[in-house]
């Protein structure tokens, strides 16, 4: 899916990486990264939330964020 940066896949790919970080990188057939987002993503929700303890479990939404721009400029002819 996807043929470069700005194309309908990256897009979408990016769209679905925000709801669920790494969702777009095994949309677009990347299978590792998607895992490794998704590891992060928990991470850095678990580590927000003892911190803030529970009030403000914001780490999810900053891997989000990053795994969004991820997919969105991904070029699979490089």
């Amino acid at each position: 899916m996807g043929d470069g940066p700005g194309s309908a896949g990256n897009v979408l790919a990016a769209l679905a990486s925000l709801i669920v970080p790494g969702l777009g990188q095994l949309l677009q057939g990347r299978v590792l990264w998607a895992l490794l987002w998704l590891l992060l993503a928990g991470l850095g929700f678990l580590v927000t939330w003892i911190l803030t303890l529970s009030l403000l479990p914001f780490g999810w939404f900053v891997i989000a964020l990053f795994s969004c721009i991820h997919a969105a400029v991904w070029d699979p002819r490089r």
